[in-house]
């Protein structure tokens, strides 16, 4: 059984791209060709796969990753052990970062002052004080929340109004590709995930791509947020997620 390379990207969750760049590193090289030298990749092939995919979420460079995996005195027992230990010790600091990130639709108006009218105005059925007490207590000892809290404390009410618009128009954006059949992975989705992280930074707090895909997977994980999505268009919260993670890929992929 072999599959093209379409198929393993789909399968990964990466780009064709990606798999790509792997095989001319030779971190990756598919096992058989066909006639018209198209790629096709084995099921060990997509073993190695998995693993160097491992290694880059546990942030390896893909020099280290090639030097770990063609070492002929590991096993993939060995490699399974060593990964385990370390996305053991990565659980705290993940969960930690994805709470820092969770913060940023519901907290992005602490600390403005706005008159109850004025609020219903700018966020119409969302209340900005409604997870005050929450985000004060499980993110306010975070970086993330305090550039936050800095650059919001003085936007104004045009200012509300026009950072909300503006982050409607991404979100929509977004959701007439998914209209449009657009593949998640595509370069369409990704500059507009794109688009997305660095609206974030501008307007709220520092936001790589690595916090910018613990983001996208509160987006799927916190039925708040998914709803928001939902409520757009149906499928738009997994969507998003899914441009964020290939643009993130696209963007730490060396």
């Amino acid at each position: 059984m072999s599959y093209s390379v379409g198929q393993v990207a789909g399968f990964a969750g990466i780009t064709v791209r990606t798999l790509h760049h792997y095989d001319e590193i030779a971190l990756l090289a598919p096992s058989e060709r066909t006639h018209a030298g198209h790629r096709r990749y084995s099921d060990a092939d997509l073993d190695r796969l998995q693993q160097i995919l491992f290694y880059r979420q546990l942030g390896f460079p893909l020099d280290e990753v090639a030097a770990l995996l063609d070492d002929p005195d590991a096993d993939p027992r060995a490699h399974l052990r060593r990964q385990h230990e370390l996305l053991t010790a990565r659980i705290e600091k993940l969960q930690k970062m994805a709470a820092a990130v969770e913060h940023a639709m519901e907290a992005r108006t602490m600390g403005i002052s706005l008159t109850p009218e004025e609020k219903f105005e700018v966020f119409g059925d969302f209340d900005p004080d409604r997870y005050a007490d929450e985000v004060t207590e499980r993110w306010g000892d975070t970086e993330a929340y305090r550039q936050s809290q800095g650059r919001t404390a003085s936007y104004t009410k045009e200012d509300w109004k026009r950072i909300t618009g503006e982050m409607d128009a991404i979100h929509h954006r977004m959701a007439g590709l998914l209209a449009g059949g657009v593949p998640a992975d595509s370069e369409a989705a990704m500059d507009v995930a794109e688009e997305h992280r660095r609206f974030i930074t501008g307007t709220y707090y520092d936001c790589g791509h690595e916090m910018h895909a613990c983001l996208g997977e509160m987006y799927v994980a916190d039925e708040r947020f998914t709803a928001t999505y939902e409520a757009i268009r149906p499928g738009l919260a997994v969507y998003m997620r899914d441009a964020i993670v290939a643009n993130t890929a696209r963007h730490t992929t060396s």
